[in-house]
């Protein structure tokens, strides 16, 4: 969950009145929050640095608010007090309104073709006639990393830029260019540098180095120009120093570009509603035309002048706890979803503004309406229906197999559901393409790229990793693998593997058929072909040719057993021979 700092001083004169530390502790938790810590900057720097680091620091109390992580409009000082004014019915829901200027005196954003394939979505708003103040500025830039490090995924899917709209004259261009090609001098710095040179300045740079690795390898860089050929950024990674925001500053400029157009739309939100606040006229947003490069055009933010409608069937369950809809409404409104009862009395007509991105579901909204009603409050009934709770069968089938595989003297292990492409293609000596993996888009590490499709690469990186280990290792392990299934509403489909193996001076194939035989004695399944199991001579490419059976059962293939390639024990890092049994549970549940 984010954390959330506030001076406490600050938070207290917003909301018009003071709390002692264990009141307003209680009116997060009633809200849906939690008070992590109260602390102070010179007590964070102490804790990190030492003291002698601390000294000059501020005392100043501060707040860290511990906010669900889809919440972004909770982010910043103003979208906390104003969410907890509205709860404690204090001021009404502000209405957003969207203004779009008269035809040729609005601001455009073009964006062209060359940005397709690094960053190709852009959206665009302005704050006119804002006021800052120190801690209203502040707020600004801290809600823009907040953001950055949350819902923008370290900047991956969106990159935020502010800039002073007084500096540069528009229409502002997106696009790409060669890296030579770019010159301008980055937020802050002294003189002009190429794209090459602000790469190399900032790789040593504590906190714009880990965006580098974004675009440092791509052939072009996304840039925005105005009309006059100034920088305002070249996102990702550094806005230009000739369009920074300060105190000063009436009208904002703000750009979102990135990867991923809903998540740029919802930042856009978040800052335009969260600031207009402070505009001349509150709580409105002036609109910025993008034109795309097949010529479309599209006005921006989108849903910041009225809000979403939804309308709310209600739940006979919730009447009962919550007795009216009217109640309901009182409490959606009051959780920032303005409502009202509408038809002939058991529907809800909702709005939902531009700052709760956060609801997608009508379950969504009936949890807001549980917080404020508040889960204390619910009464603990016994439920009209009568159910006796039950193990679901595949599992209570595999602790069953688990007790009598330990007992025949193997080690039970756990490994991970993740692993490298190689592990499950190129070490068992297939084509990755072969496996019908389902692969991860975006993995974290190289260890971690699929999903396992067998099990038995796990268990021989556990035997690699426990080699000094007395002889013979025989371990198990039942778990999921996971492989592509088109007919599944997912597009994958889990299936409940055993897998058994035997390391040892000699391969130890007997040991392994035994325990296939022991296996299928315990899940009474007798040795014949018609209603039984049998073991067929069978090829693999992980397996010692002429040493790998296939396992049927009722004529159904559910697994391997065999001595493991000579191969495939080299490529794990092993020096003796394996057998190992495979198979597949689910058809004996």
């Amino acid at each position: 969950m984010p954390t959330v700092s506030v001076k406490r001083e600050l938070l207290f004169r917003a909301l018009g009145r003071s709390y002692t530390d264990e009141e307003f502790d209680e009116l997060c938790f009633e809200f849906g929050l939690e008070l992590d810590e109260i602390t102070s900057e010179k007590d964070i720097i102490s804790k990190e640095k030492g003291e002698e680091k601390a000294k000059g620091a501020s005392d100043v109390v501060l707040y860290k608010i511990d906010v669900p992580a889809n919440r972004y409009d909770l982010l910043c000082l103003e979208g906390l007090v104003r969410g907890l004014q509205v709860f404690k019915e204090r001021i009404n829901l502000p209405k957003f309104e969207k203004i779009i200027p008269a035809e040729g005196e609005g601001q455009r954003l073009i964006v062209t073709e060359q940005t397709a394939q690094i960053r190709p979505h852009a959206v665009a708003a302005v704050l006119r006639n804002i006021t800052f103040t120190k801690d209203r500025y502040d707020s600004f830039i801290d809600l823009q990393e907040k953001l950055h490090q949350n819902i923008c995924r370290k900047r991956a899917l969106v990159a935020i830029g502010t800039h002073d709209l007084d500096t540069i004259t528009g229409p502002f261009t997106f696009t790409a260019k060669a890296p030579s090609e770019i010159k301008f001098k980055p937020l802050n710095q002294s003189k002009e540098y190429t794209a090459s040179q602000i790469m190399d300045l900032y790789r040593t740079d504590s906190h714009l180095r880990h965006y580098l690795h974004l675009i440092e390898n791509k052939p072009r860089y996304p840039v925005i120009y105005d009309s006059n050929g100034v920088v305002l950024s070249m996102p990702p990674i550094i806005n230009g120093d000739h369009t920074k925001i300060s105190l000063k500053t009436r009208n904002v400029f703000i750009e979102c570009t990135g990867t991923d157009i809903t998540k740029a739309k919802i930042v856009l939100d978040i800052m335009v509603t969260m600031f207009s606040e402070y505009c001349e006229k509150p709580f409105t947003v002036e609109a910025v035309e993008v034109v795309h490069p097949n010529g479309k055009t599209h006005i921006y933010p989108v849903s910041t002048a009225l809000g979403d409608l939804c309308v709310l069937r209600e739940r006979a369950s919730l009447t009962q706890t919550l007795e009216t809809p009217s109640s309901l409404a009182k409490l959606l409104t009051r959780m920032c979803l303005k409502s009202h009862v509408t038809g002939n009395g058991n529907h809800l007509e909702i709005e939902i503004p531009p700052t709760r991105a956060d609801i997608i579901h009508a379950c969504d909204i009936v949890e807001d309406a549980a917080i404020a009603y508040g889960y204390n409050n619910i009464q603990m009934v016994i439920p009209k229906t009568y159910t006796i709770a039950n193990q679901l069968p595949l599992n209570k089938l595999t602790e069953l197999l688990r007790l009598d595989l330990a007992a025949a003297g193997f080690t039970e292990a756990l490994t991970f559901a993740l692993c490298s492409q190689e592990d499950i293609a190129d070490k068992l000596g297939t084509d990755i393409s072969a496996t019908n993996a389902v692969i991860i888009a975006n993995p974290k590490t190289a260890e971690f790229q699929v999903a396992r499709t067998t099990l038995l690469p796990g268990l021989l990186k556990t035997i690699a990793a426990n080699r000094k280990m007395p002889l013979p290792l025989k371990l198990f392990e039942i778990s999921d693998i996971v492989v592509k299934d088109p007919n599944a509403d997912v597009g994958a489909k889990n299936y409940r593997h055993l897998c058994a193996i035997y390391y040892n001076k000699s391969p130890g194939f007997e040991i392994i058929h035994g325990l296939l035989d022991r296996v299928m004695q315990v899940l009474d399944v007798p040795p014949n072909e018609e209603n039984g199991y049998t073991i067929k001579a069978a090829e693999g490419t992980a397996f010692f040719p002429g040493r790998c059976a296939e396992v049927f059962v009722k004529g159904q293939s559910v697994g391997k057993l065999g001595v493991v390639h000579p191969d495939v024990i080299t490529k794990f890092e092993l020096t003796m021979p394996c057998s190992v049994l495979e198979i597949n549970i689910e058809p004996f549940v």
